[in-house]
Order: C-alpha cells, then structure tokens, then sequence
C-alpha cells in the first residue's frame, strides 16, 4: 500500500496520535481528549439523540491533493449506537485546526464517552480537483435517468 507522510501536531501531551488496529486497517483510530491530563477517569455523557462535540487533541497537515474522512467506528456504532452527526466529516487539506468529532447519539439511553477512547476513524483518501463544465445535453448510458432502486435492488 502507498505510503504518505502527514505531519502532526498535539494541542497536549495526553493526545493520542491515531493507530491502525491492524495492519490491513484502512482507518486511522481518532482518541477522544476530554481532559489534557490523560485521566481515564474523566468522560462526557452524550444525553439520547444529542450531539456533542468531541475533541481529539490533534492538528493535522493534509497535503494538497489529498482529503481526510472522519468515519464512525463499526463498534461504537453498532454496539452503543453512537456515529458522527455528519455521518462522514470531511478534513480539507487547507485546514489546520484541532480535529473535532460531532458524535451523535441515536439510542434512547445516555451514552458515556471515556477521555482517551477511540471514537473514531479517519481515512485519507485523494481527491480529484475538477472543473465543472455546463452543457445542453449529457451522454446518453443503459441507466439513463432511473433513480434510487431502479437497477432491481
């Protein structure tokens, strides 16, 4: 797998810098920082469908051509229902500030978020700078028009 070099920066010592789980991982682990102590012991409730903004400690340089994805964690998601309110965040590579998860609670019960836990996922990905060019008429292709769920499932 290509390799690309992405500077780092902690806001404090406690931040945790991001991790593969294993070596076949696509997302990068995000670690939630609740306290710049590094207590385990400090966490935030997340009240049922609410959101709560969760910083990470981190401040990252994209290279140009380049984007990170903040994606939900399978785990947390599944298990205690709990996911980005955007669903998917997008990091520019002209952003340099601290790395911030909206986490979202969909269950009807308070969900705890312990300082240091994984909370999410982030993939650097590349991203094409396009040009859009306006015309009268777009190719014609089998599809066509035909919308949400009309290829048969």
């Amino acid at each position: 797998m290509p390799s690309v070099a992405i500077e780092i920066k902690k806001t404090c010592p406690a931040a945790k810098i991001p991790e593969c789980g294993t070596a076949g991982s696509a997302g990068y682990d995000l670690h939630a920082l609740l306290d710049e102590s590094g207590s385990t012991g400090v966490m935030t409730i997340i009240e049922p469908h609410q959101t709560s903004l969760i910083g990470t400690g981190i401040k990252i340089a994209i290279p140009e051509g380049y984007c990170g994805l903040v994606f939900a964690r399978s785990g947390l998601a599944s298990k205690r229902g709990l996911r980005p309110a955007n669903c998917v965040g997008v990091i520019d590579s002209d952003y340099r500030g601290e790395i911030l998860v909206a986490l979202h609670n969909d269950t009807d019960n308070p969900q705890s978020i312990q300082n240091g836990e994984r909370i999410a996922q982030l993939v650097v990905t590349p991203c094409l700078n396009v040009t859009f060019k306006e015309v009268d008429k777009l190719s014609n292709t089998d599809r066509g028009t035909g919308g949400f769920g009309s290829t048969g499932n």
